[in-house]
């Protein structure tokens, strides 16, 4: 490669794990949440401006599970970040001067998946070094384990170990106690129980209480200091109710009150609640007494409450204030924004935000944007949800954000018409379409638009068969062929600026829309109400009175990205054949450049299953079957003319198709083939690809192997005919699941 290409990222599309501590808003006004095994940054930014995913960190061998900035306690930008995940580990991550994140170290230790993780600085920073740095994990494998990170070093030691006996750690939080430099960690736990820990004189970890109310087990917690030197600890829990605790200072002077029964009480006197008190001794050996009371409860969640977030405090001209503002997100697909009365002083919902039908299942987590202007949630199918206060309307009104595929990519395929979006098939049962938003004189980036399919299977293949069709296969024995709606393409042209006059005026008698029948996995066309017809094919008519009806796509105009639900009911296409004729379920698909072919293949474990179907795109039909392997053909590819079709296969073999020049003739017919001997592969070959002028192809496989082959005009007597391998071949660091070559030379004519 030549030293002056450089390749740089325009688009990182991802979902946040389906985990309820995997995203956190940190001051530095970054979002850092856990996609997969990767770490992704997201930038948001509010309207008109438009924010995208800036970076994916990777480092962990499992699952990211959890994910914290750790705060500075001047609310001054975060450099470092801390992830725990399903490979037993904890990684601290540092941002450098010129903005790059990397790993500075890894927590090893646990036993078990880490599943909360927190961090603080035990002081201010004074500009030379980090200061002494606490960090609190909690495993699956019934410990919290506490790190030190001395002032002036980089190196983190397990400080201490806290057995939860049978049980374990669901939710854990850190701060500091007032006008102190101890440290106070809060284990949410699964015996429905929120245990407070402290660290002595002796720099051991002891505990000094247990809150009990909570009914089932605890799933978030998190502490705030309120302007009047008093600590808020808000604890959620899968018992409905998110309970808020004030854990004040006492004076040595004051007296431990003791509440007395309600008969006793006089007429005058109010009624008190229970003071569990505690001591802590500072480092300048000074005794401090707090006091722990149940400061208030709050109702109003119909389910498991996964996350609790306080609006993060606001800083002006050097004074701190703390907005008495909670926001938290449940399973019950809301989203509700906390604050006490000015007058009562009784907690009550604001604000209410959420998911309206569709088939999620609700909030894992929510996380409030520094200046409290913005908050998000993010759900079970990894999207994001994100809400803007209007500045015109004082409204919470919804927005555009990043998402993407919240399982395994299985492949992509670019508009053929000039590549202006990107379609995308997944393991999590969706089809997802990708665009470029373009407005005039702001920032252009690319955002999911539609979503054309959502499946019963997970979708493993996916060709393109003209700008607005396409074709793709799942776990099942069907192909499924779709064809874009009015209402996509005319939101297409306002969102992307794509030119789709033309198209739209040979589309009168095109679907409006699709939506998919209860039960069903077809996406079945809806047409605008004066075009619609009534289907008396049914044996049984629906009643007029159902309670829920059979359509649910709602035409929308937009001038924006489309929000999640949105993307769930109104930007489906209608399917417009089914294709049959494979034994097994669908492994690859893969379409002639001029749109009118279609290759196809299943799984196979004999040579018969292993055939190759060519079908017509105008009529549907059955055009050929092409037989060569033993195994399941892992991707198919036409030439770039078209003359020449490749196939690649488990069997370690591939096999090159030419195309019929007579009528007479088959379709295509086998030319080459490689074997155990001439096919340079030693195990499966996954991927394969052509060159833009059809000379040349390149195979990848699990050996770790990319071959270039190029096609000549002269046979030799080998099986390989016409083909030769361009050696020496490159070898990978890991196995070769995917390649491409570009349509075009680079200006260097490389």
């Amino acid at each position: 490669m030549n030293s002056e290409t450089r390749c740089t990222s325009s688009y990182i599309s991802c979902s946040c794990n389906a985990t309820p501590h995997s995203a956190h808003w940190g001051n530095n006004d970054l979002i850092c949440f856990a996609s997969g095994s990767s770490i992704a940054l997201y930038q948001p930014k509010f309207p008109p401006a438009d924010g995208r995913l800036l970076v994916t960190l990777n480092g962990h061998q499992g699952r990211v599970n959890c994910i914290r900035w750790v705060t500075r306690q001047d609310g001054g930008s975060e450099n470092e970040l801390l992830s725990g995940a399903t490979d037993k580990t904890a990684v601290v991550w540092r941002r450098s001067t010129l903005g790059q994140f990397s790993a500075i170290a890894t927590l090893v230790g646990h036993s078990g998946p880490i599943n909360a993780v927190d961090g603080l600085y035990t002081r201010q920073f004074d500009g030379c070094s980090y200061p002494r740095t606490i960090v609190v994990t909690a495993s699956a494998d019934s410990t919290v384990r506490i790190w030190e990170r001395k002032q002036g070093t980089e190196e983190f030691t397990c400080l201490h170990i806290l057995l939860m006996g049978n049980g374990f750690a669901l939710a854990i939080s850190i701060t500091l106690l007032p006008n102190t430099t101890v440290p106070l960690i809060a284990c949410g736990c699964d015996d429905n129980r929120v245990t407070l820990y402290v660290e002595n004189e002796q720099h051991q970890i002891v505990k000094v209480q247990t809150l009990t109310g909570h009914e089932d087990w605890v799933r978030g917690l998190e502490f705030a200091l309120s302007d009047s030197g008093s600590i808020f600890l808000a604890s959620c829990a899968q018992d409905h109710f998110i309970r808020l605790w004030r854990i004040s200072p006492r004076r040595g002077d004051d007296v431990l009150i003791v509440p007395k029964a309600v008969s006793e009480l006089q007429e005058e006197e109010d009624i008190r609640v229970k003071e569990r008190l505690f001591a802590v001794i500072d480092n300048d050996e000074e005794k401090s007494t707090f006091a722990v009371t149940i400061e208030a409860i709050l109702s109003g969640h119909e389910g498991w409450i996964y996350g609790v977030h306080w609006q993060p405090a606001v800083y002006t001209d050097g004074k701190r204030h703390q907005p008495m503002c909670l926001i938290s997100a449940s399973m019950d697909k809301t989203a509700v924004l906390w604050r006490p009365d000015l007058e009562s002083g009784i907690w009550l919902d604001e604000v209410r935000v959420g998911e309206v039908g569709g088939n999620t299942l609700g909030f894992y987590g929510c996380q409030f944007s520094p200046s409290g202007h913005s908050f998000l949630a993010h759900g079970y199918q990894g999207a994001f949800h994100l809400w803007h206060k209007s500045q015109k309307t004082n409204f919470w009104e919804p927005g555009p954000t990043v998402g993407g595929h919240f399982d395994e990519v299985q492949d992509i395929d670019w508009d053929p018409e000039g590549g202006e979006f990107l379609v995308s098939v997944s393991l999590d049962e969706t089809t997802r379409l990708h665009a470029p938003w373009v407005r005039a004189g702001l920032e252009t980036n690319w955002h999911e638009i539609a979503r054309p399919q959502v499946h019963g299977y997970g979708v493993t293949c996916l060709a393109m068969t003209g700008r607005y069709r396409f074709v793709s296969g799942a776990d099942e024995k069907v192909l499924r062929a779709f064809r874009a709606p009015k209402n996509f393409v005319e939101n297409l042209t306002r969102i992307s600026t794509v030119d789709t006059k033309h198209v739209l005026e040979r589309m009168a008698d095109i679907a409006e829309g699709a939506s998919v029948p209860a039960l069903g996995l077809s996406n079945k066309a809806v047409f605008s109400s004066e075009d619609a017809v009534e289907n008396k094919d049914l044996e049984i008519q629906p009643h007029p009175n159902e309670q829920y009806p059979e359509l649910y796509f709602k035409p929308v105009q937009l001038s924006e990205p489309p929000t999640e639900e949105n993307l769930l009911q109104n930007t489906l296409w209608p399917e417009e054949q089914k294709l049959y004729g494979h034994g097994y379920e669908v492994f690859a698909v893969a379409s002639s450049h001029d749109g009118k072919v279609i290759a196809s293949a299943c799984k196979a474990s004999k040579a018969e299953n292993a055939a190759v179907l060519l079908w017509d795109t105008s009529s549907w039909r059955q055009l050929d079957q092409l037989l060569s392997h033993q195994l399941t053909v892992t991707q198919i590819a036409f030439a770039r003319n078209d003359k020449h079709l490749l196939t690649v296969s488990r069997d370690r073999t591939w096999t090159l198709y030419k195309k019929g020049e007579t009528d007479s003739e088959s379709m295509f017919v086998k030319v080459a083939y490689s074997d155990k001997h001439t096919g340079i592969h030693s195990r499966i070959i996954w991927t394969c690809a052509w060159s833009h002028d059809s000379c040349f192809f390149i195979t990848g496989s699990r050996d770790k192997k990319a071959v270039l082959w190029k096609v000549t005009d002269t046979n030799s007597d080998s099986c390989l005919g016409p083909v030769k391998a361009c050696l020496p071949f490159h070898e990978a660091e890991d196995s070769v699941t995917a390649v491409s070559m570009a349509p075009l030379l680079t200006p260097t004519g490389q």
